[in-house]
């Protein structure tokens, strides 16, 4: 049902100039997202971004990134699994091998051993692969706590969580607290590493839920396109130079 009404909300002009406007905004729940916005935006002053300091206060960089990259290594089955069902046969086996040798040689993905030997990571995520399966661009979508997202990105998201092997395993072993341990802590970890960029972005946008909302979409695209975005696309040309999607799905 709720697919229907949105999709109802945000029929797209059959103008090019128009068409491409709309599909970087596609934004037809602009007042409840910004709604949604400014609570998270406040939760993120008064308990996230002091956590997010106290963090980085606390913990030393070395610690910070054998913290970043176990996280990262917990998420390289979804990695994977969205490639091989993308088509994309080649990134499935570097996320595999990523996987096999930062959780052995590695350290249970404390040291990031497999980027040294030219497997540099891949961002895979159901989102993208409903967008590569031909879903097209849905409205905007900011989620309570959760922040950016999008009809078919808070699909993926939820999708992604529930075939995660990492929280199946957990929540089978009746350990959900480790599986929330887990998320709480990629939260904070990750809002750490973009304390001063997102500051950055706040205090130079005229419109900061705009420019989360224009940012979070041009990463979207990248990521589907695997940062070769065609001439014809509407985000062609904009650099995503920011946080990606997940800090800004944090903190928003």
């Amino acid at each position: 049902m709720l697919l229907v009404v949105l999709g109802g909300c945000a029929t797209p002009p059959n103008d090019p100039e128009a068409f491409a406007e709309w599909e970087q905004i596609n934004d037809p729940l602009e007042p409840m997202n910004r709604g949604i916005f400014e609570v998270n935006m406040l939760l993120d002053g008064i308990i996230l971004k002091p956590l997010a300091q106290g963090y980085r206060w606390v913990f030393p960089n070395f610690l910070r990134a054998g913290v970043k990259n176990a996280l990262d290594n917990l998420g390289e089955p979804i990695n994977a699994a969205n490639s091989i069902l993308q088509g994309e046969f080649s990134r499935a086996g570097t996320a595999a091998g990523r996987l096999l040798i930062n959780s052995t040689v590695g350290l249970a993905g404390l040291i990031d051993v497999a980027e040294s030997m030219g497997l540099n990571p891949v961002d895979e995520d159901f989102g993208q692969t409903l967008a590569v399966w031909g879903v097209e661009n849905t409205p905007y979508l900011v989620l309570p706590l959760l922040g950016p997202s999008s009809v078919r990105d808070g699909l993926g998201r939820g999708v992604d969580y529930f075939a995660d092997p990492t929280t199946i395993a957990l929540n089978n072993s009746d350990l959900e607290w480790v599986t929330w341990t887990i998320k709480a802590l990629d939260i904070v970890e990750r809002r750490s590493r973009h304390i001063e960029v997102l500051d950055d972005i706040e205090r130079n946008s005229v419109d900061y839920y705009a420019a989360i909302r224009s940012l979070y979409r041009q990463r979207r695209n990248d990521l589907i396109y695997n940062g070769e975005v065609p001439e014809t696309d509407p985000f062609y040309g904009h650099s995503p130079d920011f946080p990606d999607d997940s800090e800004l799905s944090y903190v928003n």
